[in-house]
């Protein structure tokens, strides 16, 4: 078997990995796609690994751009500070070990609202921050998702093009 076709595998595997990694945070997303892309068109280096593996590079950094700056943009409406988000995150990774599938996401909710609440020492307006918060960031996410399918589609146009042309 030739290096091509394992680094071809290798890349598709890790390109599953990234696209899960963008909506679970404890793997890596964007980064390991641009790095598989990147590795996989270095290998290869033909056109069509170059040409669909930028494509691939460029939609990945689109989406991981546009995931932080509309959560940041909406976050930054709604008056909620990166210290509540860094709380959120520390309850997401606590409550992951916690409450299995679904502390992660439970324990980030919690988090912002607590922090929110000491806050804003308003319920009703902590909970309306969290919420905001967790729907700019699941748009982000969604966004980075989308990305990363889109990039992985590109690469598989990229495997196509280079196996067939070879």
């Amino acid at each position: 078997m030739s290096l091509q076709i394992i680094v071809t595998v290798m890349a598709g595997l890790l390109l599953v990995v990234a696209a899960i990694g963008t909506i679970v945070p404890v793997l890596p997303g964007s980064l390991l796609a641009l790095l598989t892309l990147l590795g996989w068109a270095w290998t290869l280096d033909a056109p069509p690994a170059w040409v669909m593996g930028g494509l691939g590079m460029a939609l990945v950094l689109i989406g991981w751009s546009a995931s932080l700056v509309l959560t940041g943009r909406k976050l930054k409406e709604r008056k909620v500070p990166g210290r509540s988000v860094l709380v959120g995150g520390i309850f997401a990774v606590v409550g992951m070990f916690v409450v299995p599938v679904v502390g992660l996401f439970v324990g980030f909710t919690l988090g912002l609202f607590l922090s929110e609440l000491q806050r804003r020492a308003n319920a009703a307006e902590a909970w309306s921050a969290a919420i905001a918060a967790l729907k700019a960031t699941g748009v982000g996410i969604l966004i980075e998702f989308c990305c990363a399918c889109l990039a992985g589609s590109m690469w598989a146009i990229g495997v196509v093009w280079y196996f067939v042309a070879a």
